[in-house]
């Protein structure tokens, strides 16, 4: 069975009765088009199914699950059964470092099953150390093949480092954020009033953020220079549903 049949499959992306049409139409990637299915694919990702996917495979069916997302249209789902069937087992695609913020939730917003991802999150979706242990594990021990660092329009923590605010453990937290400030190109007003500017920040926050990974972790680093693993960037907007995947 080809990579893109079983991703169509076990990704729930294509309508069963247009898997074949569909399947049939793609060359090299699991690009996904047609109607979506009205049934819920129950079973968990194996490990199998996941090691047959490229890294750019995975982004792909990243971006087709958030356009069911902010299209209205997300795959009708069986946690329960996706539970059971995971209980005894995980083969994540991928590992994300988001925000903690509650309106993005990554496994909503793309439209994901129990099992599909590991998700980090820490406000302002910054690395350090425990994060990047953790990340070391889901690609090099667990198998995941996409490390997604992703921010969001309207950012809380944005603001407060652009604020230069203080408050116990969080200042800390917010001074990773504000090499972002400072490096972000910008003609307006510099200010956390302008929704712009703030977007802007996170926008260079999700960039810098990509580069300390590669950096700080050798591990990561070496498995995407060996095309094991591939280390992308993305910004939601809360206002649209939209993750827009950034170049590179």
């Amino acid at each position: 069975m080809s990579v893109e049949h079983e991703a169509c499959q076990h990704f729930g992306l294509f309508h069963r009765r247009r898997i074949l049409k569909t399947c049939g139409a793609i060359t090299g990637t699991a690009l996904i088009s047609g109607a979506l299915s009205t049934i819920a694919y129950a079973d968990a990702l194996t490990k199998a199914q996941r090691d047959k996917l490229t890294p750019g495979d995975i982004l792909t069916l990243m971006k087709q699950g958030n356009k069911r997302f902010y299209t209205g249209r997300p795959q009708a789902r069986n946690f329960l059964a996706q539970q059971r069937a995971s209980a005894n087992g995980q083969y994540p695609a991928a590992v994300l470092l988001s925000c903690i913020d509650s309106r993005a939730s990554a496994e909503t917003i793309m439209d994901l099953r129990i099992g599909d991802i590991f998700n980090s999150r820490i406000a302002g979706n910054v690395e350090n150390p425990d994060v990047l242990g953790s990340m070391e594990f889901a690609c090099k021990l667990a198998g995941a093949k996409v490390v997604l660092v992703m921010g969001h329009t309207a950012c809380g923590a944005i603001k407060g480092a652009i604020d230069n605010a203080e408050l116990g453990n969080l200042t800390g937290l917010l001074a990773k954020i504000r090499p972002a400030v400072a490096a972000t190109a910008f003609a307006g007003d510099r200010t956390s009033k302008n929704p712009d500017f703030v977007d802007a920040v996170a926008r260079k926050n999700v960039e810098l953020t990509m580069a300390n990974i590669r950096k700080d972790s050798a591990v990561l680093s070496d498995l995407e220079s060996g095309g094991a693993i591939k280390i992308a960037g993305a910004m939601y907007s809360l206002q649209t549903g939209v993750v827009d995947f950034l170049a590179g």
